[in-house]
């Protein structure tokens, strides 16, 4: 494609240096999506400018004015410290009828609450798991006789399984408020209580608006977990190296499907897609049970996007190769309709 003006916008936090010869790999660790994109997007000719974001749309619109871009390529994932602000900044970037990557403001708005998520698709009958919601600052947390146990407890609207650990599994009523009470008290959200899936995790990616290109079926996998234990993707299975080897955690193209399975899942993740009107790219969770049942666990819209992230890995297993993804991304957003 052309070579363009790309406006990165990312945390304030996570604006990685010109020369990151200058800090060491602990360092770079957290911004390395940051990182791989801006590289790219230099070495494929466009003109970046990387501006970090916090609290204020100031800066934003003085870049926009400044600098000119054709289109901003949107990393952000919270807006003054609350995940579910990144949709006023894309509400903000239409304002100014400027182009964007990602995902539109209705579909963050619909994604981002997980349970407003489920009871859109319930209603269409996509199976995900029975669910309450504890919202923060109830005292009185009393379990309906509907979500019998195992039960997992996690924030409503935080991603990147911020949260989520071996205690996000409970089996009694006391160890059920004791964890609402964690996401109460620890991420100031409130809290999705699902019953428990044993099964397989998937993840699926999803390119486009209009006309859709499913990514290959990515699985989390646990070489090394001890018999009896459960496959969950806690917060340290997803950002612990030394846990990840430790268990053998990797995530790699599903295989050894049920028939069927995978052009279901293909065609379910589409539906959930269009249902929850997502755009740009996202991700689409499941749990695929040894019965061969699927269920929707969450949608994840501007899913990470680092070289060596599921999104990323599974494109490239498609054929398109990360310089070829950020292309096709920006060609998404630049195009009129979405397509």
């Amino acid at each position: 494609m052309k070579a363009l003006k790309v406006l990165m916008l990312m945390h304030a936090d996570l604006v990685p240096p010109d020369d990151v010869s200058k800090i060491s790999k602990e360092e770079l660790e957290p911004m390395k999506t940051e990182h791989d994109v801006y590289e790219t997007l230099t070495a494929s000719g466009h003109t970046v400018m990387k501006l970090g974001v916090r609290d204020e749309l100031g800066p934003i619109r003085s870049a926009i004015y400044h600098f000119q871009p054709d289109i901003a390529f949107n990393l952000l994932e919270e807006f003054d410290g609350q995940a579910v602000y990144d949709q006023h900044v894309v509400s903000y970037l239409e304002l100014a009828r400027l182009r964007y990557t990602g995902c539109n403001p209705r579909g963050l708005v619909l994604a981002r609450d997980k349970a407003l998520a489920k009871k859109i698709l319930h209603y269409h009958r996509v199976a995900a798991p029975e669910f309450i919601v504890y919202p923060h600052g109830q005292k009185r947390i009393v379990r309906p006789k509907r979500l019998q146990f195992p039960l997992f407890v996690k924030s409503l609207v935080e991603e990147a399984s911020l949260g989520i650990s071996q205690a996000s599994l409970v089996d009694s009523d006391e160890k059920l408020k004791e964890r609402v009470r964690f996401i109460h008290e620890k991420l100031e959200t409130d809290a999705l209580v699902e019953r428990y899936i044993e099964g397989r995790e998937l993840y699926v990616g999803v390119l486009g608006s209009k006309r859709l290109q499913v990514l290959p079926v990515w699985e989390l996998c646990f070489d090394k977990l001890p018999e009896g234990e459960p496959l969950i993707a806690t917060r340290k299975a997803k950002w612990d190296t030394k846990y990840q080897k430790k268990l053998g955690i990797t995530s790699r193209r599903a295989t050894q499907l049920p028939p069927g399975a995978r052009e279901k899942i293909e065609r379910m993740a589409k539906r959930i897609y269009r249902l929850l009107s997502l755009s740009g790219y996202a991700r689409i969770d499941f749990r695929l049970t040894d019965a061969g049942d699927l269920y929707f666990l969450e949608a994840n819209p501007n899913p990470q996007i680092a070289k060596d992230e599921d999104f990323a890995e599974s494109a490239a297993a498609d054929g398109m190769p990360y310089d070829k993804l950020l292309d096709k991304i920006l060609a998404l957003g630049m195009s009129p309709d979405g397509a």
